[in-house]
């Protein structure tokens, strides 16, 4: 596989390589955002069913699990069958999960919706970050840093959905369908609009024995992969406390049934990692690893604090000091790693980095889930918080060391 300009062929219409870039960058917002729209959802689900809160832990951990799934089989395939077709394939997996939704909206189903779900966002992450990659570097030659709109996009596009849908709860007669209705038009006018867009990668007449993910670095540059990884682990852990439980924790521990509250809170933490990695750009990578782990340590004090003390405003202060830190850590972290791969295995590098990085999405829910069948929620808030600065040291540890 090699980086080109692929030509398309007389009966095709492509758009350019520089407007290629927005439609990718617009396409994986979408899907990023149609991704956490349940977020303010969960406790309706939780009130019309009366299932308990552990429940909904299960439901969101059912998304990670298929976004670590597809990343460690098949979302490095982009690199042999092209970015633009496991891009295209994704969004109508993704368009698939939505109208799931809406036909079964009981338990079960929301279960498999966010697993099929997962499955499209691990192929999306990893693919559309390459073609993004890709695409610039064909429109805009000598572009100094082609990963700030991908890291942005993770960040941001995942910011967008709770607002979305808890705006749509203030004013809607059907809070469970709507939703899921209108992104699974977006979704669909999407799929058309990545059909227009020119492929990057000129696939090979013998493909390759499929594989599982696997990482192709030279040996001195699996310790620095490894690092950024662990970086990429640690933010996407504190962005699990709140894209699976934030919603909960205000109604439960803050007694504030606002819908559209929950979402913002969502919003705090997710919109202020995608603003941080816009301002900060300019920042050297080390310096914005060692900043993003200090922040992210604050706000995991703060918000077990403003749980056990019953501080609403201190609750949002740690989501945007955390959220910042968040974002500082994972733009550093994915362009230390895409920096080492070669155009040959990037969409395998970034599937693997990106792997470790929803891994930090499974893990903690999981454990939050466990411990909230014995433990009430504040506890358990608490044990997170310990556990992520634990493993923030660890990290800090490992990434910064020269």
């Amino acid at each position: 596989m090699t980086l080109t300009a692929v030509r398309p062929s007389a009966r095709t219409w492509r758009v350019s390589h520089g407007s290629g870039y927005w439609v990718i960058a617009a396409a994986f917002t979408l899907a990023l955002a149609y991704s956490t729209v349940p977020t303010p959802l969960y406790g309706i689900y939780q009130q019309r069913d009366g299932f308990p809160t552990w429940v909904i832990t299960v439901i969101f951990a059912a998304y990670a699990v298929g976004v670590v799934t597809s990343l460690y089989l098949v979302a490095h395939l982009s690199d042999w069958f092209g970015r633009r077709r496991m891009i295209l394939g994704a969004t109508l997996v993704e368009a698939l999960s939505a109208f799931i939704f809406v036909a079964w909206p009981d338990v079960p189903g929301l279960i498999i919706a966010r697993l099929i779900g997962g499955a499209g966002v691990g192929v999306i992450v990893a693919a559309a970050t390459a073609h993004l990659s890709e695409l610039r570097l064909v429109a805009r030659p000598g572009t100094a840093d082609s990963t700030l709109v991908s890291t942005v996009v993770n960040t941001g596009g995942l910011a967008i959905g709770p607002v979305v849908s808890g705006v749509l709860l203030q004013f809607v007669d059907s809070p469970l369908t709507t939703p899921y209705l209108i992104f699974l038009g977006l979704l669909l006018l999407s799929a058309l609009s990545i059909s227009l867009v020119p492929e990057t990668v000129e696939r090979k007449e013998e493909r390759p024995a499929y594989r599982p993910q696997r990482v192709t670095l030279p040996r001195d540059s699996l310790t620095k992969f490894f690092g950024a990884t662990t970086g990429a682990f640690a933010s996407f852990a504190m962005m699990a406390l709140f894209t699976a439980l934030a919603p909960t924790l205000l109604t439960l521990v803050f007694h504030q049934p606002s819908k559209l509250l929950g979402g913002l809170a969502t919003f705090a933490l997710l919109g202020s990692a995608a603003a941080a990695q816009v301002v900060f750009i300019r920042m050297e990578t080390r310096l914005q690893l060692k900043r993003g782990f200090v922040l992210m340590a604050i706000g995991l004090i703060l918000v077990p604090t403003a749980v056990l003390t019953d501080a609403i405003w201190l609750f949002f202060v740690g989501a945007v000091i955390g959220g910042t830190g968040v974002g500082m850590t994972f733009r550093s972290s994915v362009a230390s790693g895409a920096a080492l791969a070669e155009p040959s295995v990037r969409g395998e590098v970034l599937a693997a980095l990106f792997l470790g990085a929803y891994a930090g999405l499974v893990l903690p829910v999981l454990a939050i889930g466990i411990a909230l069948v014995w433990l009430p929620s504040q506890a358990a808030v608490v044990l997170f918080s310990v556990l992520e600065l634990g493993l923030l040291a660890w990290a800090a540890r490992r990434t910064l060391s020269r």
